[in-house]
């Protein structure tokens, strides 16, 4: 019993390390963006600028835009294959190819029972993480048979972020960040100091708080902080070793030293 006390303690109090993980920059470039969406391991660029989205490539770039849509809330190019927007707005996500080209609608106002999305991220095969505002839960919707697959318990508190990757999600709200498995049992609840935005890489979470960017490794709840020269930091992302940092109208690429 009195492991297990400790085991929950460790889980719900995050360890600040005295250690540092360092930074190699590698390059950086002039880039106009309201967001940057994804970056891949071959230099593509996914990002976002007045309502449209930009994917530009070595040799050819591609767009995608709905007016009658309104505002584009987030995006999402984890799988390039399906890269899903939220119109939050609206109530509606539409799933792109990897031209930009439209290829499912999904308008949860026509749906039942009735979903409102505020949030979502990348699943598995034809689904889609989708936070319920209304239920106060994190869904694992199909959007192909419009059914969804998997529900976590309700959070009590605001949500300023969500990730995912294939087999994971992690809700990351004003009291704390939790990670959930694709059947949408909490594997961890950690509490959050501070904590402002997040972003995946294997399986590893990147946290931002005030104080700037800590590194989360899997299975642990030791949060490593990244050193690195004073920046403004706007957006950030990361490609597997690879930090990127978004300030003014400037990408930075770092290389991140975890081993």
């Amino acid at each position: 019993m009195k492991s297990l006390v400790y085991l929950l303690v460790f889980l719900s109090t995050p360890l600040f390390s005295q250690e540092k993980i360092e930074t190699t920059a590698l390059a950086s470039k002039p880039l106009k963006a309201d967001q940057i969406i994804q970056i891949d391991n071959f230099g593509t660029v996914f990002y976002l600028l007045g309502n449209v989205i930009y994917k530009t490539e070595p040799t050819k770039d591609y767009t995608y835009s709905n007016v009658q849509l309104g505002t584009i809330t987030s995006a999402h190019a984890f799988n390039p294959l399906k890269i899903h927007v939220l119109y939050k707005n609206f109530n509606t996500v539409v799933v792109l190819d990897n031209r930009l080209s439209e290829i499912y609608k999904i308008d949860f106002n026509n749906i039942q029972p009735y979903k409102n999305v505020t949030h979502t991220s990348t699943g598995s095969d034809n689904t889609i993480w989708i936070f319920n505002q209304d239920a106060q839960q994190l869904e694992l919707f199909d959007f192909k048979s419009n059914q969804t697959r998997a529900t976590t318990m309700p959070v009590q508190s605001h949500v300023l972020d969500l990730k995912s990757n294939y087999n994971y999600s992690w809700l990351l709200t004003e009291d704390y960040l939790y990670t959930y498995n694709y059947f949408g049992s909490t594997i961890s609840k950690i509490k959050n100091e501070g904590f402002i935005k997040l972003e995946e890489s294997n399986g590893n979470l990147i946290i931002q708080t005030k104080n700037g960017l800590y590194f989360l490794a899997k299975e642990t709840a030791q949060l490593t902080p990244i050193q690195l020269p004073e920046l403004l930091i706007k957006q950030f992302l990361v490609t597997n070793e690879t930090l990127y940092i978004y300030t003014d109208e400037t990408l930075h690429q770092f290389q991140l030293k975890t081993n």
